[in-house]
């Protein structure tokens, strides 16, 4: 049997859920994400196009988030990735704070363009490490970005899945709800439920998550691992021990 770290399945899981489509996107702190699309792409030959924001090399934007709004908006970004604080079973996010908003017990960086591009990118992939009942929660406290909108409200994306430690969601959208897809290798049903704050569908019998292939780990061992480091270098030294690109220039490799 293969070995594999949790980080390498998580990044073959969204990969398949990728698919064969044109660009995909990657926002900042993201590196499990942007690990997914540059195997999407080299799994596909050079297709989807990969932005990764950070990336001075995997992003023709050079006005920021301004361009990628602009980009989201004309419908040329196919597949996007949101986190949250707190993500409940609606597939709403809060990216803001916990608590009274007066006084809240916590803050997080803010919502920035989550709201925009939940509603125009057709494929937005949920992502979240921490599988607890504090991030995962029957009801955010703060709606940054709704995962549902009325039926009178157009809408041309949404949510198609949660990405956790534990397991697998896909999500309903005429339901409003998220089914079990698969669980993790080692983990349970069982522990998956005790730590899901949020109601969800499933069946009897929940698949295991597939396991990455041989193909797709040498990609991510090799060529995506050595792209990574230019934006991720401490997760590309941590996770394929690829020397960063400083390390590189003091040691004079290439």
């Amino acid at each position: 049997m293969l070995e594999f770290r949790d980080e390498e399945l998580l990044a073959s899981v969204i990969a398949d859920m990728i698919g064969d489509v044109r660009h995909v996107a990657v926002g900042n702190a993201s590196p499990i994400p942007a690990t997914a699309a540059l195997l999407a792409r080299e799994r596909g030959k050079g297709r989807p196009y990969v932005s990764l924001l950070q990336s001075r090399k995997h992003n023709f934007f050079t006005d920021g988030g301004r361009e990628l709004f602009d980009c989201a908006g004309q419908g040329r970004i196919d597949v996007f990735f949101l986190s949250g604080g707190q993500i409940d079973g609606e597939g709403n996010i809060n990216l803001v704070s916990v608590g009274d908003r007066a006084k809240p017990r916590m803050r997080f960086p803010g919502s920035f363009g989550s709201a925009y591009l939940y509603f125009v990118v057709p494929k937005v992939i949920l992502f979240r490490t921490e599988h607890s009942r504090r991030t995962l929660v029957p009801r955010v406290d703060f709606v940054s970005a709704p995962g549902t909108s009325p039926p009178n409200v157009y809408r041309t994306g949404g949510p198609m899945a949660l990405v956790t430690s534990l397991c697998v969601f896909a999500f309903d959208a005429a339901r409003k709800r998220f089914r079990l897809q698969s669980v993790h290798p080692s983990h349970t049903v069982d522990e998956v439920v005790g730590n899901t704050g949020f109601d969800f569908d499933m069946v009897k019998d929940v698949p295991i998550t597939p396991l990455p292939s041989a193909d797709s780990l040498h990609l991510m061992r090799g060529v995506v691992a050595n792209e990574l480091a230019e934006v991720y270098p401490q997760f590309a030294s941590r996770i394929f021990g690829v020397p960063s690109p400083a390390k590189r220039r003091q040691s004079g490799s290439p």
